[in-house]
């Protein structure tokens, strides 16, 4: 069986965005945090999106390598972006490219199907989707990626479980500027 791991960044309080789908309280990762994110997407098989994270991966990452301003490690993360299987969950989109499948059917009964099969452990982003995902018990590892900034709302990381989720501490690292990474896997 497939792991499925959820990862993001998000603020002290809790946010993946703040209101209005803003993102820009995050800035710019340091070198260090983006070799992380890097190392991370290497070892992923397939990467499983919701609608707004798509769209939001999908505007800059496809080119991300033709920036004049591109250091290595971001065109080794587009190339690899580009190159890894991609599958989007919509009920609104029509299409999507670079190497991704469309889904707009029932996600929970996709994503155990894919858990089921072979290959690479697989990643989820997109709270809504990944939160529908964690109530269905689906999640087996969490990457929490804390930034030192309050938002005071918008897109929470994680909604409200099914029940109790106990786990494990797997890492902890501390990031220029503060952030603090942390992953756990379920028991």
């Amino acid at each position: 069986m497939r792991k499925l791991i959820f990862g993001m960044n998000l603020t002290l309080d809790g946010y993946t965005a703040a209101a209005g789908d803003d993102i820009g309280w995050s800035g710019a990762p340091s070198d260090e945090l983006f070799q992380w994110w890097l190392d991370y997407e290497l070892g992923i098989g397939t990467s499983l999106y919701g609608r707004k994270l798509w769209e939001a991966m999908s505007s800059y990452w496809p080119t991300g390598d033709r920036r004049p301003d591109a250091t290595p490690a971001q065109v080794e993360f587009a190339r690899n972006w580009r190159d890894t299987p991609k599958v989007v969950f919509s009920s609104t989109l029509e299409k999507v490219d670079w190497n991704t499948r469309l889904v707009t059917g029932d996600a929970l009964a996709e994503i155990t199907r894919l858990k089921a099969g072979d290959g690479g452990p697989m990643s989820i982003g997109g709270p809504t989707l990944a939160g529908a995902a964690m109530r269905a018990g689906l999640i087996d590892e969490y990457v929490v990626v804390t930034h030192p900034v309050l938002v005071g709302g918008g897109t929470p990381f994680f909604t409200a479980p099914a029940g109790r989720v106990n786990l494990n501490l797997m890492e902890t690292r501390t990031f220029p500027g503060g952030v603090v990474l942390t992953r756990y896997e379920t028991r």
